[in-house]
């Protein structure tokens, strides 16, 4: 983000002395990008922020990949992963945000799991690539190093590599995260910004849209556990680690800079559209190395006399395409078994569109009521044992008139 915040107290300049009230400094922090040539933020800490006291291996969720093969479209039934019956709500209270995730597809660009916790979880650390977490359900605050977020439903939650950072569930409801783990940074698309970083007119959200911590966080403490995830050697090339920092690291009296946690609420996404049918690049919220994030919001749809609203069969010559089903009804997947709380996978090598019987219901319609986050990427992605536990064997063939198997939507209380 090159748009500059600045929270708390900073000196006057940079890489100058900064005192605490009893005389002592202040350690200066610099959080960088791209070996010191892009964005970064200055951070000022009561403590010694490069101090730990002890490590220990932490063992990650299962991140083993199988390969889609052979090569299908694939119907993932979250609802089925994290059932939302009473039974199972009480479970999640023994269940986080980090350490409960359920891995659902990757490559070695961008890893997407899925979570329903109750409870908060450790103090975390991804030290492999930038986080976007989108909340389906439910709210949490996102305390970090930089401050707090209070986010809900809607909110996609970017958290940049290397900031420590917790989620605490609040509200009666479990929270549900769907969540995409990068390799790379995640930021705006180029085309939207200036050449110096400002939003453009043309560009479906602004800078008045995100929302940054707005003071900082202070807590106390000693021996304060801090799960890692790196990289490493071995198939998946990521490890874990915990580190033990002797005093909280929650120690930030005030940062200024370009590179802070924010979120982002897909109800402030104003969505382009017109008289035809319009491509995928015109729902993009965000990128990284090798995928994009698209939201697809409730809009007016094409309004050329003979239109055709839903998408025209396309092949995905150079991308998978992946889809997460959130709310209202999604016209071109009718009959598919696709339903709210769904991920649909369409690999490189399948055309896909509408379901039979799709385009001509969708004549004359005038308004979709629809929400789905979508995660384009640009190398193959492998199934993971998320994948694997809620696969339906019969969506690939539903476009040859066979039924797919639906999401019980009575298993999404509050979605929506």
């Amino acid at each position: 983000m090159a748009y500059y915040r600045q929270v708390g107290d900073v000196p006057p300049k940079r890489h100058t002395q900064f005192r605490r009230p009893d005389g002592g400094l202040y350690r200066e922090e610099l959080v960088g990008t791209e070996g010191f040539s892009a964005d970064s933020s200055l951070l000022y800490h009561r403590f010694v922020p490069s101090a730990i006291a002890d490590a220990r291996a932490w063992e990650l969720p299962d991140q083993a990949l199988v390969a889609n093969s052979p090569l299908r479209p694939r119907h993932l039934r979250l609802p089925e992963l994290f059932p939302g019956d009473a039974r199972h709500i009480a479970q999640y209270r023994a269940v986080d945000a980090v350490t409960g995730r359920r891995l659902l597809l990757g490559n070695g660009d961008v890893r997407i799991s899925y979570v329903v916790a109750a409870r908060p979880s450790p103090y975390y650390r991804d030290a492999v690539g930038d986080e976007c977490a989108f909340v389906e359900a439910g709210g949490a605050t996102v305390e970090t190093s930089f401050g707090a977020l209070e986010v809900g439903h809607g909110d996609l939650v970017v958290l940049p590599r290397g900031v420590i950072h917790r989620w605490v569930p609040t509200g009666p409801d479990p929270l549900r995260l769907y969540v995409v783990e990068a390799s790379s940074h995640i930021t705006p698309p180029s085309r939207y910004l200036t050449r110096y970083g400002q939003f453009l007119e043309q560009a479906p959200y602004c800078e008045r849209d995100l929302r940054a911590p707005a003071e900082p966080m202070l807590a106390d403490g000693t021996d304060v556990e801090v799960h890692v995830r790196h990289r490493a050697g071995g198939p998946a090339g990521l490890a874990g680690t915990v580190h033990v920092f002797p005093e909280h690291p929650f120690d930030v009296v005030g940062w200024d800079g370009c590179l802070y946690p924010f979120a982002f609420n897909v109800a402030d996404f104003e969505p382009i559209t017109g008289r035809v049918h319009q491509p995928p690049p015109v729902h993009q919220v965000f990128a990284g190395r090798d995928f994009v994030i698209c939201a697809f919001v409730p809009r007016k749809v094409d309004y050329h006399p003979r239109a055709v609203p839903v998408p025209y069969y396309h092949s995905n010559v150079d991308s998978d395409e992946v889809m997460f089903y959130v709310a209202g009804d999604y016209e071109a997947r009718r009959g598919s078994g696709i339903g709210r709380g769904s991920v649909s996978l369409h690999p490189g090598g399948h055309t896909h569109g509408p379901q039979p019987g799709a385009v001509e219901r969708s004549l004359g319609a005038e308004f979709f009521d629809e929400l789905a986050i979508m995660v384009d990427t640009f190398r193959p992605l492998g199934l993971g044992e998320g994948a694997l536990a809620v696969d339906d064997p019969g969506y690939a063939w539903t476009w040859a008139g066979a039924e797919g198997t639906a999401s019980p939507a009575s298993a999404f209380p509050g979605a929506g």
